[in-house]
């Protein structure tokens, strides 16, 4: 386990050293740890430095969340500045390793589930300049902490990549249809898949992912 900027996180350092090292920042979800999704690490390009944070929030069992979030009489409320205060340190965090490990600051992919997902569209939207491709793993834009972003910057580098579960309960497939009718409206490049699936990734999503990576 290493520590840059207050944010905990492990990491698998490229297999195949390169000119240009691409990096990889995994953002797992509410009550999870920077082991849930490592695990893609194995599949992911030899020549990336790939990195899996760990949530700022302690929560019960061992868990981690970026932001706290509880249901009030059915109303599910968040905590937006925990949640907005996340964003800001995850985008310190992308600089500080980028330029600690002389990282190609020009190809950072952000891959997140659920909250990590939620999370990884604010910080994608916000600063377009610093990210280039985005999985979104079971979440959805959530407008509070994407905030009022500015829809003039140029976002033709970035390249997202939606999945969600028809049978989710946790975050019904309504939010991540969101996201699909907002990446249009901004003319965003992505590609957007549904599987009969609950909150979490089945094996064809994940090897749609993966070919989706190649491509980049």
């Amino acid at each position: 386990m290493k520590e840059l900027n207050g944010i905990k996180y492990i990491e698998r350092l490229p297999v195949i050293k390169t000119e240009k090292t691409p990096l990889f920042v995994l953002i797992h979800g509410y009550g999870s740890n920077e082991e849930d999704l490592f695990s893609f690490a194995q599949d992911l390009p030899q020549n990336s430095h790939i990195v899996s944070v760990r949530a700022l929030h302690d929560i019960m069992y061992g868990g981690y969340a970026w932001y706290d979030i509880n249901f009030v009489n059915n109303e599910k409320w968040m905590d937006e500045v925990q949640a907005i205060e996340s964003r800001h340190e995850l985008v310190e965090f992308i600089d500080a390793i980028v330029q600690q490990e002389s990282l190609d600051a020009s190809n950072v992919t952000l891959m997140g589930f659920s909250q990590g997902a939620i999370l990884s569209y604010a910080i994608a939207l916000n600063n377009p300049e610093k990210i280039k491709n985005v999985a979104i793993l079971s979440g959805y834009p959530e407008f509070e902490i994407i905030g009022n972003f500015d829809q003039t910057k140029d976002f033709s580098n970035l390249n997202f990549f939606i999945s969600h579960g028809i049978e989710d309960v946790v975050l019904p497939i309504e939010m991540g249809r969101i996201g699909d009718e907002f990446l249009k409206s901004l003319n965003i490049n992505f590609e957007y898949h549904e599987y009969r699936s609950g909150h979490g990734i089945v094996p064809q999503n994940y090897f749609d992912l993966m070919d989706w990576i190649k491509r980049f």
